[in-house]
């Protein structure tokens, strides 16, 4: 599982009446506890089918050594919800934002399809376009970045 998966579940949990969350995925099981105001993670691996070498868990190290990811600046557009992100009204249709475009806040600047139900978001403040993190028709998790607005 990703990092930015499992933080985005941190998040969730932090943020919910939830005080336990367990998830089962083919690469391993996450389950978090909230206990007091801080969740706790226990992340369990699922064992691979081949026993790896000795030389293969002496490299381990170095891959955990990857540089991090550049911090994002500017204010961040997050999605209210799970669903599908899409860009424009329609597949012809123009785009609600496009990078550099200025937008007001209330402003809508995507859609996000949710069982079947098309809805709009709305930009939370007022700013430009910097960046669009998602491509269209994907899917997207509640609170994930959908833009940034400088």
């Amino acid at each position: 599982m990703d990092l930015r998966k499992l933080k985005t579940l941190i998040d969730l949990v932090s943020e919910s009446n939830v005080s336990e969350l367990e998830i089962t995925e083919a690469d391993g099981k996450v389950r978090i506890v909230k206990a007091g105001a801080a969740p706790i993670v226990m992340h369990t691996v699922a064992a691979p089918a081949v026993a790896a070498p000795v030389a293969a868990a002496a490299a381990a190290p170095a891959v955990a050594e990857a540089p991090a990811a550049p911090v994002e600046t500017g204010h961040i557009v997050k999605s209210p919800m799970v669903g599908t992100f899409y860009r424009a009204s329609s597949p012809g249709a123009k785009a609600f934002a496009e990078v550099g475009d200025v937008v007001k806040a209330g402003q809508a600047v995507c859609i996000i399809e949710a069982m079947k139900i098309m809805n709009e978001i709305e930009s939370d403040q007022d700013g430009t376009i910097t960046k669009i993190l998602v491509d269209n028709g994907q899917p997207v998790e509640y609170g994930q970045p959908l833009f940034i607005v400088e």
